[in-house]
């Protein structure tokens, strides 16, 4: 009976171990069908200025856009994952030194990375959120494009992407967002660019940022991070809508919320949002107050 017993168990673990293994090579096939995917996309070109107020305007979106959290903020790069399961996500190295963008990095290749989430051979960047930058208008994207250019070359070689098991895992049922490109309308083109200003309609605009996080529609989610805290409620049904302007204000500033809670950045990228304007936070309080 006993060795009965123990056979069906055996039979059991084995036939559980073959499931176990043709789902994960299931998914280890889709994610690098999906990573060496090659896409041919029109790149639209625009104008790259030089003069130093672009410059000093486009320093100011990549603090505002939160670049520097992955990228660092001398551009250099870093590695901001790296876990046996999850495996190693890079940030790469955006300046011309060694480890960096290749000599003759053209603006072609500038817009392909931000517009449509790809590499210079049509083959898509992992993790780069491009989702959140396609629809920038012109000229806060070439401004954007102009100030890294500008910045001086940082020699820092870094390892490349390496994904584990859970990543795979993860990658392969749409839980980590590992391909940009997947999430672009690659024929989109930006209308007419919005005034800056406290207003609602600019809020709107800048709000792009928030996406990633806390969804296109704001109302939250389960976070784009393995293990993060869900993303809450941003519009006017959520807490932020009882918030006052200044209160919203103190949020994005500091990281502290009315109740006397103390937000991590890692949760929240208050050191991020504290380099807004007071225009353009009231702008966006402006916006989520009309959802």
């Amino acid at each position: 009976m006993l060795r009965k017993i123990l056979k069906w168990t055996g039979g059991i673990i084995g036939v559980l171990v073959a499931v176990v293994l043709i789902f994960y090579f299931t998914m280890y096939i889709i994610v690098n069908n999906k990573k060496s995917k090659t896409y041919h996309v029109d790149v639209r070109m625009i104008d790259i200025p030089t003069d130093s107020a672009s410059v000093a305007d486009g320093a100011h979106i990549y603090a505002t856009k939160g670049c520097g959290d992955c990228h660092g903020e001398d551009l250099s790069g870093k590695i901001f994952i790296d876990d046996g399961a999850l495996g190693r996500i890079i940030a790469a190295n955006l300046t011309s030194g060694k480890g960096g963008r290749p000599a003759g990095y053209s603006d072609r290749d500038w817009l392909l990375a931000m517009r449509h989430g790809l590499r210079s051979n049509g083959k898509p960047l992992l993790i780069m959120p491009s989702y959140e930058y396609y629809k920038m208008t012109d000229h806060d994207l070439g401004n954007l494009i102009a100030y890294v250019k500008s910045v001086p070359p940082v020699d820092h070689e870094l390892p490349e992407h390496k994904l584990g098991p859970l990543g795979t895992v993860l990658s392969g049922l749409d839980k980590l967002p590992l391909i940009p490109a997947e999430q672009i309308d690659h024929h989109h083109k930006p209308g007419v660019a919005v005034k800056r200003g406290a207003t609602a309609e600019y809020g709107e605009y800048l709000s792009m940022s928030c996406t990633g996080c806390h969804k296109p529609n704001l109302k939250g989610g389960p976070s784009p991070v393995p293990g993060g805290i869900p993303a809450r409620d941003i519009t006017a049904s959520g807490n932020t809508g009882k918030w006052s302007l200044g209160e919203f204000s103190k949020v994005l500033r500091t990281g502290k919320t009315p109740d006397g809670r103390q937000l991590q950045n890692s949760d929240m990228p208050w050191k991020m949002t504290e380099k807004y304007t007071d225009e353009e936070i009231q702008a966006i309080y402006l916006y989520l107050k009309t959802l």
